[in-house]
């Protein structure tokens, strides 16, 4: 199923397919996973915020598991996707959701250049993860809902400016060209089963 629709100030009523499609599938699984990868200012964990209060489950984010400085190699960087810490993404968070049981994972604080207190993770018969390269093809099989977030080039810029100026240029000129080489080598929105567009 796919749902290819016009967003206008944040969610719209659009997402109810999306809501239909997670309460068939808890009817029918012990655990749901989602994930919801696309743009930079799309909306991603506005639409993980919006599920959590309509139906109670756990988000994860991303941005938990970007590169520690060690890891920023000049390869690992030119790998599309690579901009992540996919191997600690399997082993903290991705093994332990399969499992069903308590577990609890180190968010990585960017600002800080260190690993905040581990967080403790009760499971759930429903699971969100947000953010770009959520859907990297190294974990996509565990993902029972596949949603990608769109936005044109001219409102993402303008969000993101408006976001934080003070980091607009490094968006720019290094994260937005290798999340698009990301979608692009492994033609991520093409695989989801819902695409929520903005600004087209």
């Amino acid at each position: 199923m796919r749902n290819n629709t016009e967003k206008s100030n944040g969610i719209t009523v659009d997402i109810l397919p999306l809501y239909r499609r997670i309460d068939e599938l808890a009817r029918k699984k012990e655990r749901v996973i989602v994930a919801i990868d696309g743009n930079s200012a799309a909306g991603k964990s506005y639409l993980a915020t919006a599920i959590k209060a309509a139906r109670s489950c756990n988000v994860f984010t991303m941005d938990d598991f970007f590169l520690r400085p060690s890891q920023r190699t000049p390869d690992r960087l030119d790998e599309p996707g690579g901009n992540i810490d996919y191997e600690r993404f399997e082993e903290e968070l991705i093994e332990p959701l399969r499992s069903g049981k308590q577990f609890s994972y180190r968010p990585y604080n960017c600002r800080t250049g260190n690993f905040s207190a581990p967080v403790l993770v009760d499971p759930s018969p429903l699971n969100v993860i947000e953010g770009v390269y959520s859907l990297h093809p190294r974990y996509e099989d565990v993902y029972d809902i596949k949603v990608f977030m769109h936005l044109d080039e001219t409102e993402q810029r303008h969000r993101l400016m408006e976001r934080n100026a003070k980091l607009y240029e490094r968006f720019i000129q290094e994260w937005i060209p290798m999340e698009n080489k990301y979608f692009e080598h492994f033609k991520i929105s093409e695989k989801c089963d819902y695409v929520f567009t903005k600004g087209e």
